[in-house]
């Protein structure tokens, strides 16, 4: 039916667009809302300001508050200037809607098997956005300024930002019937949203390849190796003009923005790892939201829980309750800004990433990061000494902006738990040196990084295993018993025998750091994600007790009554085992793991049967009811 439409809206003329859509019919957008939400133009009116000028579907188009939001972070928010095509990712804040849980229905199985940093966001939309700025005499301004915006729950950067740099000029060069065609065409042709299998999207001549990789997968290469097998599984199928395969859909390139401060890498990671306050300020939303974004995923496979805003501008909603209600205690978040007055305005938030103009300066800048770091000094080892609104120097020079400047790099008064490794950032700029390939250098510190949140993580988990219960007091006649109370200093004596001083050749105060981290929303984040996992462990254990316990037997001395207790009580755990086993199968979870749980659940019924035939006949109606 989708397709007929999509023919019948390719035969109309671009001027009767919008009447085309109603001839076709109304379209049920079921695929569409799981991998785009909507897509939005933005222009400059002269009046108005920044205005949305269309949204398609127009069946999901934002909420007032949140169009606002969208066409503000829509165009950049400093006095630097932004020429030509500008493209950068924002994230913002949904507003209540009551048809909301309904809609996110769709995306419960997806977050239940993807990995966190995947996982489609419950309360945030993330914009894609393709800016264009070019002198144009004849119009009032003198400059033609419009933005085209991808709308989705998705952090898949790589594949919206594919999307957005085929879509966006195409939209600039015909107009909105490629915008409507393109929705169209991800509504028919596209496959569900799926974790763990090889997708093939079509769109227009191009087709993406793309892997979603499961939750429990431990290999960080696995996608590539698996879309590689796919096309050459698909090859005979599938012949597009233009097959793109995309290895990974939400890793970035993090030497781009870990390049010129890499010296200082690792105190980055601990700041990220306890969600300290980081204003991220630079000329450029493309900068600012790049580097947000390579801050949070520095303490993968760790999910960042805290806020972050990978550009943010004065005039966001959220604007008060981030940097005014606080008073002097910043809110645990890292913010993205491009605006000079948030320098002043935040003067009193303890860490400061300045990142180069426009990165014009960033080669320079490495390069005589390098020649420092090889030469055991670095230009970037700010190390203040006094108040941040001091910038550590004496003198104050002016930017691109016009306003106050100072050399790129970290601004903190923060002292490291931790030593650095001299050794890996040796390496790296010696890489930079000799011209090593950037996607090398990404894949050497993603790795590392990698390896160092695992060596943080894995006593974490030891002991989250040590605190549940014995199998022995797991009863099939009580509740499941809840899990033990994780207690800091009974953790921090696990240390001296298991710590991360077994797999990390890092050394410093360990101790400290998980101190710190122990107070973090971080922490709390893993947490109640491994508490709630243990809870369903322990609740599946004492089902499977109860399943094989000889129920017969405990009835004998048991009255009427207590017999039809039991009895609901197997339906009500069968109905959740039921719910449980549906949402298992349609993840595609291990086939042994199911096969496992239906035994189970055979075996509850088979109970249930039995405690039916011990009541007389008028009872066993009533149960059946």
């Amino acid at each position: 039916m989708d397709e007929k439409k999509l023919e019948c809206l390719k035969q109309k003329s671009q001027s009767d667009l919008s009447t085309s859509i109603e001839e076709c019919g109304n379209i049920n957008w079921t695929t569409l809302s799981q991998w785009v939400q909507c897509i939005c133009v933005v222009t400059f009116d002269l009046n108005l300001g920044q205005a949305l000028e269309y949204v398609y579907p127009s069946e999901f188009k934002p909420t007032e508050q949140e169009i606002t939001n969208i066409c503000y972070l829509a165009f950049p928010d400093s006095n630097s200037g932004c020429m030509g095509d500008t493209k950068f990712h924002v994230r913002l804040r949904t507003s209540p809607d009551g048809n909301i849980c309904k809609r996110l229905l769709q995306f419960q199985v997806y977050n239940n098997d993807c990995p966190p940093i995947l996982k489609a966001d419950q309360a945030h939309y993330w914009g894609f956005v393709y800016f264009r700025q070019k002198r144009d005499l004849n119009l009032p301004r003198g400059y033609f300024q419009k933005s085209f915006i991808i709308i989705t729950r998705l952090p898949f950067f790589n594949l919206f930002f594919e999307l957005l740099n085929y879509l966006a000029p195409k939209y600039f060069n015909t107009g909105k019937s490629i915008l409507q065609e393109a929705c169209i065409q991800i509504n028919s042709r596209w496959p569900s949203l799926q974790v763990g299998a090889s997708l093939n999207l079509p769109l227009f001549e191009n087709s993406y390849q793309i892997l979603i990789p499961k939750a429990s997968s431990r290999k960080a290469i696995a996608p590539s190796e698996s879309l590689e097998n796919f096309k050459v599984e698909r090859a005979q199928v599938l012949h597009p003009m233009h097959n793109k395969i995309i290895a990974s859909v939400n890793e970035l390139d993090l030497f781009h923005s870990l390049g010129f401060i890499v010296d200082h890498m690792y105190t980055l990671w601990e700041l990220v790892l306890t969600a300290e306050p980081i204003v991220v300020i630079g000329t450029s939303p493309a900068d600012c939201s790049h580097m947000v974004q390579t801050l949070v995923a520095i303490i993968a496979p760790l999910e960042y829980c805290a806020e972050a805003r990978p550009y943010f501008t004065i005039h966001d909603s959220e604007f008060k309750e981030f940097t005014r209600d606080r008073g002097k205690t910043p809110p645990h978040l890292i913010l993205g800004v491009t605006n000079p007055f948030f320098v002043k305005l935040l003067k009193d938030w303890p860490h400061l990433l300045r990142l180069a103009d426009n990165q014009v300066s960033l080669q320079k800048q490495q390069q005589l990061t390098t020649k420092n770091v090889l030469n055991s000094n670095s230009v970037t080892s700010i190390g203040i000494a006094g108040p941040l609104k001091t910038y550590n120097s004496n003198q104050n020079t002016t930017g691109s902006n016009g306003g106050e400047s100072w050399i790129p790099g970290l601004y903190t008064k923060y002292k490291p738990f931790l030593k650095k490794d001299k050794s890996l950032i040796k390496k790296v700029m010696l890489g930079l040196k000799t011209k090593r390939p950037e996607h090398v250098q990404t894949a050497l510190l993603r790795r590392h990084l990698l390896e160092l949140t695992q060596s943080f993580m894995i006593p974490l988990e030891r002991y989250m295993a040590s605190l549940m219960p014995l199998q022995k007091d797991i009863s099939p006649f009580k509740s499941a018993p809840n899990t033990n109370a994780f207690k800091l200093d009974d953790f921090l004596a696990t240390l001296e025998l298991s710590g991360p001083q077994l797999t990390s050749t890092l050394k410093g105060d360990w101790k400290g750091l998980y101190r710190r981290f122990y107070s973090s929303p971080n922490f709390r984040g893993w947490y109640d994600s491994r508490y709630t996992e243990l809870q369903l462990t322990l609740q599946d254990l004492q089902l499977q007790a109860l399943s094989e316990a000889n129920l017969e037997q405990w009835a004998r001395d048991k009255q009427e009554v207590e017999i039809i207790d039991m009895i609901l009580k197997l339906k009500q755990k069968l109905n959740l085992y039921n719910d449980k086993l549906a949402n298992e199968t349609s993840s595609l979870c291990a086939k042994r793991h199911t096969h496992s749980a239906t035994t189970t659940r055979d075996q509850i019924r088979a109970q249930i049967d039995c405690m039916k035939e011990l009541l007389p006949q008028d009872l066993k109606n009533i149960v059946n009811i």
